[in-house]
Parts: C-alpha cells; structure tokens; sequence
C-alpha cells in the first residue's frame, strides 16, 4: 500500500519505473519511495528488480515485472497485469535504455534498430498502455529520461543520439495532446551520469580506441562545466520534483542535468 502519510508528495499515487533495477532507475525508485509513492518495478532482470525490492521501506514496491520494454505484446500484457492487480498507474518513468557506440560508417542495422527499439520505441509502447488510466483520472506525471545526446548530439553514437532526440521529439508532441487533460509528459536529459551503462561505454572506448580508462574518463568528464560525471541520485530529484503536482505547470519539457552543458 502507499505511504499514508500525506505530507509526502506522492502518498497514494502508483508509479511504474522501467529498466528500475540499477543505475538511475534504482535512484528513482529509492526516491520515489522515500515520497511516499507506491511502486511497480519493471525491467529485463528478475534478480536485480527483487533486490531492490528487499532494499526498500516495506509496502513500497507492490509488484516487480520482467519485461522487455521493446517488444510491444509484453508491454501491453504486463501493464494489463499492473492494472488488475494493483490498479491505475498515475506516474510513469521511462528509463530503460541502452547506448552502444561504433563510428557512423560502421553502425551496423543491427545497432541502429536495437537503439531506436530500445530507447524510443519502449517509451512510446509503455506510454501508450499507461494512458488509459491517466486520461481517467484526469491526472498523471509521464517523465522519459532522454540525454543530452538527444539535445546536442556526440560522436561515435549516431544511433543512440537519433533514439534520444527522437524520445524528446514525442515527449514534445505528447504534451501538446494531453496537456489540457491534467497530464503532464517532460524529459529528463542527464549529461555523463556514473551508472554501470556509462562504464560499458567508458570499457567500449578503451576497448576500440586503445586510450587508458583514465583518458578516456577524462574525455566524458570534459562536456560538464563542473568537471565531474552526473550521479543518479541528482537525476532522480528532478524526476520525483516533475512526478509532484507542483509541477502542473512544467510541460512538454527537456530538462538537462547536465552541470551546465552548452547545448548547440
């Protein structure tokens, strides 16, 4: 059950976390949690879903689901499942993703479909379930965490930075369709963000360039004016701030936490 106390945020509303359980979606969750939101953890990983689950304030998390974000079948049957037996969603976090990097001549099909599977075409699946209980309810917070790869755009990640910026581009349209309907749909855009997928990408670029793990560390932590890579914990607090109803009138949004990256 929720929280009962009402002086937290989110006391009584139900929450669904993709990809919740490591790196930034376990921020979210953990904090989500702490605001008194009743949680639904969803992600590729049974083990790790649980053991986050067992780490959380008793009551928390009322359902953990294995589910593949990209296979549009499985996201209608899990959110089917959420919605019977815990009933509507009011929040929804869309953070599973994944970035794999190749120079652009040597993005493979393969790649290029993973990362637009992954990244937006997940997201538009599971916005697409969970608004039916939104719309019902005249309420309800959908928050894509984007990158700033889908503000700006890097090297070496064309199909990634495509993926994002399309992510950001249906955040946008979205909003305009809901946004007299008390539903709000923002983007989070993290810069470089010291989870488990950003030491995949640092062990990549060691791997294909032949830099040390220092240099190359060094070359991700130049894009933040303050000299240090993003931690999940500061992503989570703009999320949970846009899950609130203090945010009613942030829409459509991409919100950078990025340190103060320039973006082109």
């Amino acid at each position: 059950m929720p929280d009962s106390n009402p002086s937290l945020p989110l006391a009584g509303r139900h929450a669904l976390i993709t990809g919740a359980g490591r790196g930034i979606g376990a921020a979210i969750a953990r904090r989500l949690a702490a605001d008194g939101a009743t949680l639904t953890l969803l992600g590729r990983g049974r083990d790790a879903l649980q053991a986050l689950a067992a780490e959380l304030p008793p009551g928390a998390v009322a359902r953990t689901i294995a589910c593949d974000v990209g296979d549009p079948a499985a996201v209608a049957h899990a959110f089917a499942e959420v919605r019977e037996a815990q009933g509507p969603l009011q929040i929804l976090v869309n953070n599973a993703g994944q970035a794999d990097s190749a120079p652009f001549d040597r993005t493979s099909d393969e790649l290029w479909q993973r990362m637009l599977t992954v990244n937006l075409s997940g997201s538009f699946f599971c916005m697409r379930a969970a608004l039916p209980d939104m719309r019902a309810a005249g309420w309800g917070r959908i928050i894509n965490i984007a990158s700033t790869a889908g503000q700006r755009g890097y090297a070496y990640v064309a199909a990634y930075t495509a993926a994002k910026h399309g992510v950001i581009g249906l955040t946008r349209s979205l909003a305009l369709e809901v946004a007299a309907q008390g539903i709000t749909v923002n983007a989070v855009c993290p810069g470089y963000t010291e989870t488990a997928l950003l030491q995949h990408s640092l062990d990549q670029v060691v791997a294909k360039t032949g830099r040390s793990a220092d240099a190359a560390r060094a070359a991700f932590v130049r894009h933040n004016p303050q000299g240090r890579m993003v931690q999940p914990d500061e992503v989570a607090d703009a999320v949970a701030w846009l899950a609130t109803p203090a945010a009613a009138s942030i829409n459509g949004q991409a919100v950078s936490v990025s340190g103060g990256e320039v973006m082109a």
